[in-house]
């Protein structure tokens, strides 16, 4: 079972493009949505556990040219509730 977590990424002026590309190379992200405003870009990405994500935004992530930023978000499962 994997993780997934929402990766929201901040870049340099004209350098959309050339971080969408090279996240296209990182098998652990599934979606990369450029988007208007900021974030400049939204990612998906579905990793084996915690310290995978951790890996993957602060070593890799942060290791692309033009990334300025990230807020990531990890996706956790709400306990069922009961019903009376």
């Amino acid at each position: 079972m994997s993780d997934r977590a929402y990766i929201l990424i901040n870049v340099l002026p004209g350098q959309t493009s050339s971080v969408a590309q090279a996240l296209s190379q990182i098998k652990e992200i599934k979606t990369i949505d450029p988007c208007w405003g900021k974030p400049d870009i939204i990612a998906v990405a579905e990793v084996p556990d915690q310290d995978a994500l951790t890996q993957l935004v602060l070593n890799r992530l942060h290791g692309i040219e033009g990334v300025t930023h990230t807020d990531t978000h990890m996706v956790y499962k709400l306990a069922e509730t009961k019903t009376r």
